[in-house]
């Protein structure tokens, strides 16, 4: 498959001195990598820089996305490689409080055994990419002054782009906006449907540490689990069934056969989630200030509450594990993200940024008009939107428990299939059924009646402490009072539903619009009651959405220009499509007379063990270490088996699993955290301290060899010893 270049060309962007250690800024979008063949063969990569672009060859052709995190096949057989937290919610949704393959891990004696990952499960392996520029920006152009009616536009064009790609079943395209608007592409992915779980190992590997040890370094995490896809006979993709076989890939990635040092040059594909280079200051400081503070507080109160109940009840525990690690992974983030904002004085960094660009569109006099009013249009737009923050973050988080979640969903649903297919909502469209239902049936794994009361209860009384401006007339309506026995009454009430049951739920997707506004279940009424507010607050941001559309890409061109005119990088923000970043294995100075290498060993882990959770390292592992059984996967330059590593690579959330390859584009290993230091390289990037933590593919290995043994598979990537 050929691709299409990026019309900029990036020569004065990589200049000739920019070194192995600055190279490792940036998120480079698949069509850049010719372009930057240089520096590629300057950090040290072996393979052509064309090669890599072909993104169907070999290795990237390995490379998949599972909707939020990243993967890669390891064997002809579909095997599938990823990390312990991506595959976290298919070990607990797999659990039970007497069957808990968390803490005991899942090692299937045969293929037959695998179990699946949920309805929901997906992999997307990468089948083309087209250029659709001109015409998405034609189609908004068309819409003229109106700004709902340009994000009308774009939407319209954006589902009949999809409609046709998806029209040859088994693919799932999407339409990503890149450089806010200033470029658009359509990926187009086989979706494989039937994913299940094949190895997971115990939490004492996957999780060790636990969140004592998340953004930390030195690390000692095993942070790895396998997936294998399946597809129907005849070799597409399909639901799941017991007769579905093995997804066979073009490609699939080999474990390098060179041990890996410090120095050596690594490289990782992924699909990273959100990064906030380019955003306005005014956005940084809302984000500072008021998101990850607020966000970070009530976070911290639910896992208080869900780790409490958890004590008393083995099922709470169990079904609200993946929803705590979530929550507290982001908590700790932000944690770090603001401690990093502090250290490097972000926020300083981030208004010299704009002013400086700002100074130079005034310079350049009415050829900078056009930028700088767009620049006064987005202050305009976020202020608008950070006048109701509170509002929006507390009924959003109301309305995402469990049954009032449910609710919604299945209202909206009704609602929705209502109109033509072409002109429903996104997610809601005949396309995302299957998800919706996959969505409705696996609540009953992730819920827990008495735990779902109390998380209502916990925003229900942060609702009535919003100022009188940000309340809602139907949840004042419903809650008839601001005190406690008002709350009591009204989740009272809400317990009685009956959308707790898994069955119920699934009756209502078939439900007319009229079913539900004649239905008395309370969770039914509540949603019949919100959504008119509902509606309209998304046509609010809709509208502004539509503003945006306009001077979003007019401001960011600016900013580009302005960059490339002082030789500076230029790479589109994180969007959760397609990225390279490349780099060296280094370690870093965290602080004056601190020193930390780039490897850790599995010495380390024994070191860190207490028996208890989260160190609460195998048996079997630490008789291993004791008796240096190290089974031939030792590094003679470390006395022992690594465990973890650390290099300079630009890495975000949705990079989780990625894997990382040496300079022949062999598997090295598996990306997994950043450091503390780098988790505010989402908003400005820190080449000093920013640091890729990921799990060494010889450790791997040697878990599955002389820990959790998995001989058929360790015969199946051609590792076996």
């Amino acid at each position: 498959m050929r691709l299409k270049l990026l019309s900029v060309s990036l020569a004065t962007v990589l200049s000739a001195q920019m070194g192995a250690a600055l190279a490792a800024e940036g998120m480079w979008v698949p069509q850049q990598l010719p372009e930057i063949s240089g520096p590629l063969k300057k950090a040290g990569l072996k393979l052509g820089a064309r090669q890599l672009a072909d993104l169907t060859g070999d290795p990237m052709g390995a490379v998949v996305a599972l909707g939020g995190c990243t993967a890669s096949f390891v064997s002809p057989g579909g095997l599938v490689v990823t990390n312990h937290h991506c595959a976290y919610g298919a070990i607990q949704l797999n659990s039970t409080a007497s069957n808990n393959l968390i803490r005991q891990g899942f090692n299937p004696a045969t293929p037959g055994d695998e179990l699946s990952a949920g309805p929901n499960a997906r992999i997307y392996v990468l089948d083309s990419i087209r250029d659709v520029t001109a015409d998405a920006k034609a189609a908004i152009s068309l819409a003229g002054d109106d700004p709902l009616a340009r994000t009308h536009a774009l939407e319209a064009f954006d589902k009949k782009l999809v409609s046709d790609c998806e029209a040859e079943a088994g693919f799932r395209c999407r339409l990503f906006s890149f450089s806010g608007g200033n470029a658009y592409r359509l990926f187009r992915n086989l979706e494989i449907r039937d994913v299940r779980l094949a190895y997971a190992p115990p939490s004492g590997v996957g999780k060790y540490g636990g969140d004592i040890d998340n953004w930390m370094w030195p690390r000692h995490t095993g942070d790895f689990a396998f997936y294998r896809a399946y597809v129907g006979k005849d070799g597409k993709p399909a639901a799941f069934s017991a007769d579905n076989v093995p997804y066979r890939p073009r490609h699939w990635l080999k474990f390098a056969d060179k041990p890996l040092g410090a120095g050596d040059f690594v490289m990782v594909a992924g699909y990273p989630g959100t990064t906030n280079r380019y955003a306005l200051a005014s956005e940084f400081d809302n984000t500072a200030s008021w998101t990850y503070p607020t966000v970070g507080k009530h976070y911290a109160n639910l896992i208080a509450l869900v780790q409490a109940a958890g004590k008393k009840d083995p099922d709470i525990q169990v079904r609200y594990a993946s929803t705590v690690a979530s929550w507290s992974n982001t908590s700790k983030n932000y944690e770090g993200q603001f401690a990093g904002f502090q250290r490097i004085d972000a926020a300083a960094q981030k208004h010299a940024d704009e002013d400086a660009v700002l100074a130079w569109l005034r310079s350049r006099g009415a050829k900078g008009g056009a930028a700088l009013a767009a620049h006064g249009k987005l202050l305009e737009l976020g202020e608008i939107t950070k006048a109701t923050r509170e509002r929006d973050f507390v009924v959003g988080q109301l309305n995402s428990t469990a049954t009032l979640g449910s609710a919604i969903q299945l209202y909206r649903l009704a609602i929705e299939r209502e109109k033509p297919d072409a002109e429903r909502e996104a997610g809601y469209q005949q396309r995302d059924l299957p998800t919706i239902e996959g969505a409705q049936k696996q609540l009953e794994r992730r819920y827990v009646a008495a735990m779902d009361r109390q998380l209502q209860q916990y925003w229900l009384q942060q609702y009535v402490k919003l100022p009188a401006t940000q309340r809602q007339a139907a949840i004042d309506t419903l809650l008839g009072g601001d005190k406690e026995r008002d709350l009591e009454r009204v989740l009272d009430r809400l317990a009685r539903t009956r959308l707790g049951s898994t069955g119920e739920r699934l009756k209502w997707l078939q439900a007319d619009r009229k079913d539900f506004e004649a239905s008395k279940d309370p969770a039914i009424e509540y949603a019949v009651a919100v959504m008119p507010t509902l509606l309209a607050l998304e046509e609010q941001r809709k509208t502004r959405a539509g503003e945006a559309l306009l001077a979003r890409p007019l401001y960011l061109q600016a900013v580009a220009d302005y960059r490339r005119s002082r030789g500076e990088f230029v790479y589109p923000d994180a969007n959760l499509s397609l990225r390279i970043t490349f780099g060296n294995v280094t370690g870093y100075e965290p602080r004056d007379g601190v020193e930390y290498t780039p490897f850790t060993t599995i010495e380390g882990v024994a070191a860190k063990a207490t028996g208890e959770e989260p160190f609460d390292a195998p048996q079997a592992l630490l008789d291993a270490v004791k008796a240096r059984r190290y089974g031939g996967l030792q590094d003679k330059r470390l006395g022992s088996v690594p465990v973890d590593f650390l290099s300079n690579l630009d890495i975000t959330g949705g990079n989780s699993g990625s894997p990382v390859l040496d300079a022949q584009g062999k598997l090295v290993g598996l990306a997994f955290d950043g450091n503390w230091e780098s988790v505010s390289s989402n908003w400005v990037f820190d080449p000093a301290m920013t640091r890729m933590i990921s799990v060494d593919g010889r450790y791997l290995r040697w878990i599955m060899q002389e820990v959790y043994p998995a001989p058929r598979l360790l015969k199946e990537m051609d590792v076996a010893r």
